[in-house]
């Protein structure tokens, strides 16, 4: 059993960068693929991020290619999401996720959820 824990979200200006953590435990953390997935108040929950066992492949949703990046630290059993020039739309609940094997940019996929942390973008 994976247990995933996200920490850094927060209110901010648009324009502004938040670094979004998650630590992961009670499992491999080397042998999951991990993802972020965000949920706006009334919007279904979508893709943002996904970062392969290594690290080498990463994946984002159009609208963060450029501002957003994915990484991890498989020492400390962690995922990151740097956001930079956010904006008022990528207010949400953020949630990181993990799943063995190959990372997806689906939610069904992924076995396992951590409880999310509010981002927050003023305009």
């Amino acid at each position: 059993q994976v247990q995933l824990v996200e920490s850094g979200g927060g209110l901010v200006q648009a324009g502004g960068s938040l670094r979004l953590s998650c630590a992961a435990s009670g499992g491999t953390f080397s042998s999951n693929a991990m993802g972020w997935f965000r949920q706006a108040p009334g919007k279904e929950r979508e893709f943002v991020a996904t970062i392969s066992l290594s690290g080498g492949y990463r994946a984002y949703r159009d609208s963060v290619k450029g501002r957003f990046t994915i990484s991890r630290d498989n020492a400390k059993n962690t995922v990151y999401l740097q956001m930079n020039s956010l904006l008022p739309e990528d207010t949400a609940v953020y949630y990181c996720a993990a799943r063995r094997a190959s990372p997806s940019t689906s939610a069904g996929p992924y076995d396992y959820w951590g409880q999310g942390t509010q981002v927050t973008v003023s305009s």
